[in-house]
């Protein structure tokens, strides 16, 4: 098969798969290792596992690990591979802001949030001011989104420099 160079887009994702580690494991609370159940096909804790969304971050952020190895100069990898791992981490990404906002509700111990509150009556200690409106953008998923359309634009990078073709890429 023939080789071609990695485009400077999938070199530069080591940053990019760095930051987006991070951020999934800061959002979802991911532990620094996770445990599979493989004692059969059709496991109940398997399944369990395949929709619990900490551990559908555990099984992205291993898959960045892996783009961000491949990424690495010297490390041979293929057009294909590429392509399947950028579509593998998708799926989750895509899900991960709403994922993160579910969670934290899920979680939120509510009675106790309420019972923190002062006694809305007496609102004269409370400052005035404008807060963020309901429909702005939260700054956090619009950075995620940012960077994880750079792994699209090294996908597409990759298939260019293949012309489409499955090819070696070092």
């Amino acid at each position: 098969m023939e080789i071609v160079a990695k485009p400077a887009e999938l070199l530069a994702l080591h940053s990019v798969t760095t930051e987006l580690f991070s951020t999934l494991q800061e959002w979802f609370t991911v532990p620094t290792s996770v445990t599979i159940d493989l004692a059969a096909i059709d496991s109940d804790e398997a399944i369990r596992e395949m929709t619990d969304p900490i551990m559908i971050m555990a099984f992205a952020m291993r898959k960045l690990q892996a783009l961000n190895l491949l990424a690495r100069p010297g490390v041979r990898t293929s057009t294909d591979t590429v392509v399947a791992m950028v579509q593998d981490i998708t799926r989750a990404l895509l899900q991960a802001p709403t994922m993160r906002l579910r969670l934290a509700a899920e979680t939120t111990d509510w009675d106790a949030a309420f019972a923190g509150l002062d006694d809305t009556d007496d609102v004269s200690h409370i400052e005035q001011t404008e807060g963020p409106a309901v429909d702005d953008a939260d700054p956090a998923t619009e950075r995620f989104n940012e960077l994880h359309e750079q792994l699209h634009v090294a996908m597409y990078a990759v298939v260019e420099a293949s012309d489409g073709e499955i090819k070696y890429l070092e």
